[in-house]
């Protein structure tokens, strides 16, 4: 799924706005990576019909140096069929998992969401792949995302929902159920079968 120019030049913008509003020292060019910043939310309102402020707070808050966002999802078989979860957000289905947290690991990450989600108990292994989303046909979104998919095993637990998930259960790879696709689409599922089939498949990195 091919972007719009305009998400990708306002995602660009954004970035510079705020590295250099962290690294700048003169008053003018802070002012002016101000200017750009603000320009990169009205672009944001004006395409989405969002509000200044609820993009400026999801989109535009950041500081420091510019950097993807990470997501952290868990990749758990259990008799040749796939752990899915299905968000409440949009009724849809998808690998357990989230934003990476500060403090944790990737594989702490993941056995903390696969906890939260799904009910299950887990160990990560193996890292199976490194996506960038903007790569990938995922709904085009504000945020430049790399993805973790880490393949996990079950040490306990039984399969329930959580605050963000109504159920979890396990699909083959031929009667997968609606996807989430902002967070998974059926390519890269198709992928972790591609794991679960030869375990010495060498991890993808994009």
């Amino acid at each position: 799924m091919t972007e719009p120019k305009w998400l990708s030049w306002a995602r660009e913008m954004q970035a510079i706005a705020q590295t250099g509003l962290t690294y700048s020292r003169d008053v003018y060019d802070s002012e002016r990576y101000e200017q750009l910043r603000r320009l990169s939310i009205e672009i944001m309102s004006s395409y989405t019909g969002a509000g200044e402020k609820e993009i400026e707070m999801s989109f535009a808050a950041g500081e420091g140096y510019a950097t993807p966002k990470v997501d952290v999802r868990g990749v758990v078989f259990r008799n040749g069929k796939l752990l899915l979860v299905r968000e409440r957000s949009d009724g849809c289905w998808c690998l357990p998992g989230g934003w990476a947290e500060t403090g944790l690991s990737p594989r702490e990450n993941a056995v903390k969401e696969i906890r939260e989600e799904s009910g299950f108990e887990t160990r990560a292994v193996r890292l199976l792949a490194v996506l960038d989303k903007l790569k990938h046909s995922h709904p085009p979104g504000a945020n430049h995302i790399y993805k973790l998919f880490l393949l996990c095993e079950i040490t306990g637990g039984e399969a329930s929902g959580g605050v963000e998930t109504s159920e979890a259960a396990f699909f083959a790879e031929h009667e997968l159920p609606p996807l989430s696709l902002s967070r998974n689409t059926a390519e890269q599922l198709a992928l972790m079968f591609e794991y679960m089939r030869n375990p010495n498949k060498p991890a993808l990195i994009d």
